[in-house]
């Protein structure tokens, strides 16, 4: 865990040596942030997330040896605290909803420009997601479908046994989490505070066991609350 005046400590892996530069470059501009090392596969990615223990890797999505998606399921499985960003070049791809599914953080487009990027990973070593609702919910939609392990769809007016111990308040809350809706959004729709909203999505991530607000939106895609 990294203290709170300490730098955010980040790993890169991707294949090609300019964009490790390029990024390199734009994150070492920030004081706030530290890159630790760089790795051109994902085994060397894994290899280094066990030696080093960053508070974010940065993955590409496609890399020789290991791919994202499998360095993010390795990386996760040894070491919880450490945050995956995977970077990949099209904001619709699958390999980027099965990292997260396999518990990434989020995603970014490679030309994302350098204060998104300087901004999400401050986001995510601070426990955010760096994926907009919407977004997510444009690929939970294209893909989401096609997943062989989605469970069977609950009994009508029984909610799923992951979302049982929420109230009707917080489920009404996921619901809206799910539709793209912000906390702002959320707040005017149920005429509530933005103080109360905040404390029902932490409730709700804490309840349902999710990482963070993009795994909270695909749980209620999975439990069939939206559909």
């Amino acid at each position: 865990m990294t203290a709170p005046d300490a730098p955010i400590r980040v790993l890169l892996a991707d294949d090609q040596s300019l964009v490790r530069m390029g990024l390199r470059m734009v994150l070492e501009n920030d004081e706030g942030i530290h890159v630790v090392g760089e790795a051109g596969d994902g085994d060397a990615a894994v290899e280094l997330c066990r030696e080093l223990g960053p508070d974010v890797a940065l993955l590409d999505v496609q890399m020789p040896r290991a791919s994202g998606l499998e360095a993010t399921q390795r990386i996760l499985a040894e070491n919880a605290s450490t945050r995956v960003i995977i970077l990949t070049t099209f904001d619709l791809d699958e390999y980027v909803y099965q990292a997260l599914r396999a518990g990434a953080s989020g995603f970014l487009l490679k030309d994302t420009a350098p204060a998104e990027l300087l901004a999400a990973v401050h986001a995510v070593a601070g426990g955010e997601a760096v994926i907009a609702p919407r977004v997510t919910k444009r690929l939970l939609e294209r893909f989401g479908p096609r997943l062989p392990d989605q469970p069977a769809a609950p009994d009508p007016g029984s909610p799923h046994p992951r979302l049982a111990h929420l109230t009707d308040r917080e489920l009404d809350v996921l619901h809206l989490v799910a539709q793209g809706l912000s906390n702002a959004e959320i707040a005017s729709e149920l005429h509530l505070s933005l103080t109360t909203v905040k404390s029902h999505v932490s409730a709700i991530l804490a309840k349902i066991h999710a990482r963070d607000r993009v795994h909270a939106v695909i749980a209620a895609y999975e439990t069939g609350l939206v559909s």
